[in-house]
């Protein structure tokens, strides 16, 4: 009888032993790669991810272009991990180019995004030189004074 308890009490704790590890490895989420690159196909090595929850930004390699991950930390505390079937969007961005949005179904596996940055074109007379005078700026007077009005 003695022998028979023991038994039970093995099975009761491996089976609790065997739900606890599959509930762990459940919440770590699937791994996802981003690649971002320019319209050469250069990887682009300031660029930066952001989920649009999120407070931080997740640089790239900066020689691959690459950033992966399977979670999010979101500034409430709350996690965001990456599950099969979830809708995931992210903000693409790096100095010089078009921030991108982009949207990604998660799969089981082989979940990787190619993300290419637009370059950002600016003409020269778009934008005009501010011209603010000072009174330091203005003519002096011939006579040795200060400024002449």
């Amino acid at each position: 009888m003695r022998l028979h308890a023991t038994a039970i009490i093995f099975c009761a704790i491996t089976s609790v032993w065997g739900c606890a590890k599959h509930a762990t490895t459940t919440g770590e989420g699937v791994p996802l790669t981003v690649r971002v690159v320019d319209a050469e196909g250069q990887p682009i090595a300031t660029a930066v991810v952001r989920h649009p929850e999120e407070a931080e930004r997740h640089r790239v390699n900066a020689v691959t272009g690459e950033w992966t991950d399977s979670v999010l930390y979101l500034p409430d505390g709350g996690e965001l991990v990456f599950n099969p079937g979830m809708t995931l969007r992210l903000e693409v961005s790096a100095p010089q180019f078009l921030t991108k949005v982009v949207q990604y179904d998660v799969r089981k596996r082989n979940n990787r995004i190619n993300v290419t940055l637009q370059p950002l074109v600016l003409e020269e007379d778009e934008f005009e030189t501010p011209i603010i005078p000072f009174i330091r700026d203005q003519d002096r007077d011939p006579s040795g004074g200060g400024p002449s009005n």
